[in-house]
């Protein structure tokens, strides 16, 4: 386990905005609770509460990946209008100490769904 530092930070804040995720049309996710997680030098990521998703849609696959910062992620498939998205959602169920504000979270690859963002209600 490696902890965030100057030569690796990781920030998590609180989205102000609205997040809606939606694969092939079909509405994934939307919450006002998003997470942003800004990591070194990648793009900033939205984490979803698992609450504010659309659980019947994902399927639990067998992909585990792991850094050593935030820990083991699980993945989820989305199914979708009859198509299925492999892989498309990650998610640290049990993540390391310094990143349990993640834990019950869900990631999305953004090349695999449409994340939206607009000013909250």
């Amino acid at each position: 386990m490696k902890l965030p530092g100057p030569d690796h930070p990781i920030t998590i804040t609180r989205n102000p905005k609205r997040v809606r995720v939606l694969a092939d049309g079909v509405v994934i996710a939307d919450t006002t609770s998003a997470l942003t997680l800004k990591e070194a030098s990648y793009p900033a990521v939205q984490y979803v509460p698992r609450d504010d998703a659309n659980m019947a849609a994902l399927q639990k696959t067998d992909r585990v990946t792991h850094c050593p910062y935030k820990g083991d992620a699980s993945y989820f498939s989305i199914v979708a209008n009859g198509k299925t998205l492999d892989n498309a959602i990650w998610s640290y169920e049990a993540p390391f100490p310094a990143m349990t504000e993640i834990s019950g979270h869900l990631a999305f690859y953004p090349d695999k769904v449409r994340i939206e963002e607009v000013a909250a209600d």
